[in-house]
């Protein structure tokens, strides 16, 4: 265990709570690996959201699930207060606020590189107060003018991705002649809003938005298509983790893998994108993903 913190309920802290023993210099998006993918740690602090939904539902549980992502070696902890699973509902900005906050405030001062998920200018405001560098960011279509207002402002990095409606309404939208093409055109229309607000090239890194407004095919058209979006000249950010479509290919008498039965068909989609160039893989198992972009950066050496 790392020295940064006590292991809940062990040794002599017997308390449940994480406890900080030291603040360290923050981590910052320059000093992000250049010779492998990076690896994104995806923290849900929901009761709701389709993986680790009720996991990690208070703030100490999840700074002790991020400290731990943290320890394993997560580049970044991409932390969210809202799911954004299809069907599930909206989520008020106060109570989004209440959960990721002092989350974001403590990984932060432990020294962990910080993004926050949302989809809300007013709360990304506050997260990047507390201390996150990277604002992820669902909305697709749907992004709003004031969020491009605090990223150009703020100059934090911006992870585009692409997305049609909400979370009620993106599976009645995954209508496409050629997903790849279309989802490419709109992503630009998106970047080209992005530059108009005075947002840098820089900041900005794009996510074909994998299980968003897509169905299983199409994913895997995506899929089989990362390369087409390194053309963006911005990182490409894949973010896979246990989504629905490794399910429905994962089954056992007809029945999909449940998302925790997923990992092993998330990790070779990440050794995928990182052969195709991804940046970054956004995923819950932090070590063995850590390992497959290891091995994968090893064999293109």
């Amino acid at each position: 265990m790392d020295s940064l913190a006590a292991a809940p309920g062990t040794g002599p802290n017997t308390s449940p709570l994480p406890v900080l023993r030291q603040a360290r210099a923050r981590a910052t998006f320059a000093g992000l690996p250049s010779d492998r993918t990076v690896v994104m740690g995806i923290l849900n602090v929901t009761p709701d959201s389709f993986s680790d939904g009720g996991d990690y539902a208070t703030a100490d549980t999840a700074i002790a699930a991020g400290l731990r992502m943290y320890y394993a070696g997560a580049d970044i902890i991409d932390v969210g207060g809202e799911s954004t699973r299809p069907g599930a509902d909206e989520v008020p900005e106060d109570l989004e606020q209440e959960r990721v906050l002092p989350v974001v405030a403590a990984l932060a001062k432990a020294g962990a590189l910080v993004s926050v998920d949302t989809r809300r200018a007013t709360t990304a405001a506050k997260a990047i107060e507390a201390g996150a560098a990277i604002i992820n960011d669902v909305s697709g279509l749907a992004l709003t003018d004031e969020m491009i207002s605090l990223v150009a402002e703020t100059g934090v990095h911006y992870v585009l991705m692409h997305s049609r409606g909400d979370s009620k309404s993106m599976d009645g939208l995954a209508a496409y002649g050629d997903v790849v093409e279309e989802v490419i055109a709109e992503m630009k229309a998106l970047r080209d809003r992005l530059r108009a607000g005075g947002v840098k090239d820089e900041q900005i890194i794009v996510d074909p938005g994998l299980g968003f407004s897509k169905n299983g095919e199409q994913n895997w058209e995506l899929v089989k298509h990362i390369d087409r979006f390194t053309e963006f000249g911005h990182p490409v950010l894949v973010a896979a983790s246990r989504k629905r479509f490794i399910g429905e290919l994962l089954t056992t008498a007809g029945k999909a893998a449940p998302p925790k039965l997923r990992d092993a068909g998330t990790a070779a989609i990440t050794v995928l994108s990182a052969a195709a160039g991804a940046w970054g893989v956004r995923v819950h198992d932090v070590a063995a993903n850590l390992d497959a972009v290891k091995v994968a950066a090893r064999a293109k050496a």
